[in-house]
């Protein structure tokens, strides 16, 4: 353990004993709204320090193991032995333990998203690219048990989409999915191609955490332009014939959103406000990457739109992501919905960055 994060777990047990202190006394007690701050970060430390503690006390145990294997009486290195073996196995998990309790969390990582995917580079391609990618997601999502609700689609004249949006809803999607924001490319032979030539097309991914507490954002309504159009359909029983779809666009930025998917107009600006409201969040949190971007760089990268994270390379049945440089030859199960393996691979990736951040502070 480095030594910069052992002084801060040092400080760390100091402010636990205070906090314990002053949550015994009456004068904090009676005083219900700085009793209830107190307790949340004693809630919130808690687990760390007794997670140092006990790393501590078997680490001294440890110590002690180790200098019995020199001792004269044969059965007692033996025991010793089995002891260190044992030990060494806490305190390595311990270890691990503690490093991932002491990456700061992420407020949003508990909320849903919404997912925006943007045929780029490519055509009808790019297009067709658009709709495999929302195949994969959905099957992700499945098997994680989330829900998925498409919110506005453009379809593309072959197949696939221009632009979709939709609504991922379930336990800590963000946490999971927030690294899978930027520039995807797939390499293969369209269908179209008769040649056999390969090309390359381009989709860009976004994923926003939803907004829970709606007022959390304060939009001035003279800020707003909202304009009621039909919403479009297939046809048949269910076409709309109201003026149900609604569009807003925010004026002082120009981020203009929209929803079609309900029947109902005063559903379909709701669930428009919370999206506008999480690209509002979302262009503020871009802008402090980019303030913080010359002296914090996270390694799994910044969530760029523009920024190419991963290739799918049909010839080569291979998906590479680029910004952990990671290749796995399971293009097909990948594609097929199995991002586990490389959403894992990040996630590690990035705690290993934070946590090599946390020591050189």
């Amino acid at each position: 353990m480095q030594d910069s994060l052992r002084t801060k777990l040092e400080q760390l047990l100091e402010r636990y004993d205070e906090l314990a202190a002053l949550m015994s006394d009456s004068d904090v007690i009676s005083n219900q709204n700085h009793f209830t701050a107190l307790s949340r970060e004693y809630a919130e430390i808690e687990p760390v320090v007794k997670c140092y503690q006990e790393l501590s006390k078997k680490t001294e145990e440890l110590n002690d193991a180790r200098s019995l294997l020199d001792d004269a009486d044969e059965e007692l290195r033996d025991l010793a032995e089995l002891e260190v073996s044992e030990l060494e196995d806490q305190v390595g998990s311990l270890d691990a333990t503690l490093q991932t309790l002491l990456i700061p969390k992420d407020p949003n990582d508990s909320h849903n998203v919404f997912l925006e995917i943007r045929a780029g580079t490519g055509g009808h391609e790019a297009a067709i690219f658009a709709g495999d990618l929302f195949r994969m997601y959905s099957r992700y999502a499945e098997t994680c048990g989330w829900q998925i609700e498409v919110l506005s689609e453009r379809e593309g004249e072959h197949g696939g989409y221009k632009e979709l949006i939709t609504r991922i809803v379930g336990k800590d999607v963000y946490g999971t999915m927030k690294f899978e924001s930027g520039a995807h490319r797939v390499q293969r032979v369209p269908e179209t191609e008769s040649q056999g030539r390969i090309h390359t097309s381009a989709c860009t991914v976004a994923i926003m955490p939803e907004v829970d507490d709606i007022d959390e954002i304060e939009i001035d309504k003279n800020d707003l332009r909202v304009d009621t159009f039909r919403a479009s359909g297939a046809g048949g029983q269910h076409v709309n014939k109201t003026d149900s779809a609604v569009r807003l666009t925010h004026l002082p930025t120009g981020i203009v959103v929209e929803c079609q998917d309900e029947r109902s107009q005063h559903k379909n600006k709701a669930r428009a406000m919370s999206l506008l409201q999480s690209k509002l969040m979302d262009q503020a949190r871009q802008q402090q990457a980019n303030d913080q971007a010359e002296t914090r760089r996270n390694l799994v990268g910044s969530g760029d739109r523009s920024e190419k994270i991963r290739t799918y390379n049909y010839p080569d049945g291979r998906v590479t992501d680029h910004r952990i440089s990671l290749t796995l030859h399971r293009l097909p199960q990948t594609i097929a919905g199995d991002l586990g393996p490389i959403i894992e691979q990040l996630i590690t990736e990035h705690q290993a960055d934070m946590l090599r951040f946390m020591g050189g502070e």
